[in-house]
């Protein structure tokens, strides 16, 4: 193989700054459409929204090559860690823009997108991970220092694309329930009783909107979490105090069923180590 010029090239790195150009034009190639990740929100069409990803998705192909060379800095690049994780979490709000759309059966342009979310990988990073880092917010001894964990803790819940679903609840936390707790040793517990509170009353306000048995609705939920298997329509009717008609049947079996799978992924999802 390696007698072939070709598959020398091919098997071979290439250079890091051969590398950095690459990155240096899919970054031009982005800003062209979206010049700051804010515009990303005045897109006016599916179709801008589409370029838009397709630039980021080039621009992260680029940034993950370059990020497995030793010579990787921050400094080399026309654009800083932070604005970069700042795009990305506008990438992934189109994501889930697109998540929202197929949930209530609306076709889009998006749809044939690939948001190659394998592209934006972590080490492992769950709930119990961010615990940690809010004890360490607990323990910062100056309000400049707290503000920068705050923050940090923040845009790393952005930008994690099974975080993002409990960023509201977590930041909610912060901002209501660690001012009263004395130190960072408490903040498991407090966290655990703040966590069991909101998914009781989430719960209970899903159950009350959608007219279902609260206890067999548990039970639906517990069962689909064990098993992974998503419930038939008739057993989400079985939780109803009434059966809807025909005609209303798909739609109100299709919003439980995504409303199910939200409190699974929010509340569920990510807990554990």
């Amino acid at each position: 193989m390696f007698s072939n010029k070709d598959a020398i090239e091919v098997v071979t790195m290439p250079d890091y700054e051969k590398i950095a150009e690459k990155f240096d034009e899919a970054l031009k190639g982005l800003r062209e459409i979206t010049p700051t990740y804010q515009t990303v929100n005045d897109l006016e069409s599916e179709e801008a929204e589409a370029q838009f990803v397709q630039a980021f998705r080039k621009l992260m192909r680029a940034m993950n090559v370059l990020q497995s060379y030793t010579d990787f800095d921050w400094a080399d690049l026309e654009i800083d860690e932070q604005e970069f994780e700042d795009y990305k979490s506008k990438y992934l709000d189109l994501y889930e823009k697109v998540k929202r759309d197929n949930e209530k059966q609306k076709t889009s342009i998006l749809d044939d997108i690939d948001f190659e979310l394998e592209l934006i990988h972590r080490d492992q990073i769950n709930v119990a991970y961010i615990i940690k880092l809010l004890a360490q917010l607990k323990g910062e001894k100056t309000e400049s220092a707290a503000a920068a964990q705050k923050k940090a803790i923040i845009d790393l819940l952005g930008g994690d694309i099974q975080l993002r679903s409990k960023r509201e609840l977590i930041q909610k936390f912060i901002d209501e329930n660690m001012p009263n707790i004395k130190d960072g040793e408490s903040i498991e517990d407090e966290f655990e009783k703040f966590w069991l509170d909101q998914k009781v009353l989430a719960l209970g306000k899903l159950c009350e909107e959608e007219h279902l048995d609260k206890a067999q609705f548990k039970s639906l939920i517990d069962a689909y979490i064990y098993s992974g298997r998503e419930p038939i329509k008739d057993e989400v009717f079985q939780c109803l105090d009434n059966r809807p008609s025909i005609l209303q049947a798909r739609v109100i079996g299709d919003r439980i069923i995504a409303k199910m799978k939200e409190f699974v992924e929010v509340f569920v999802k990510g807990m554990v180590a």
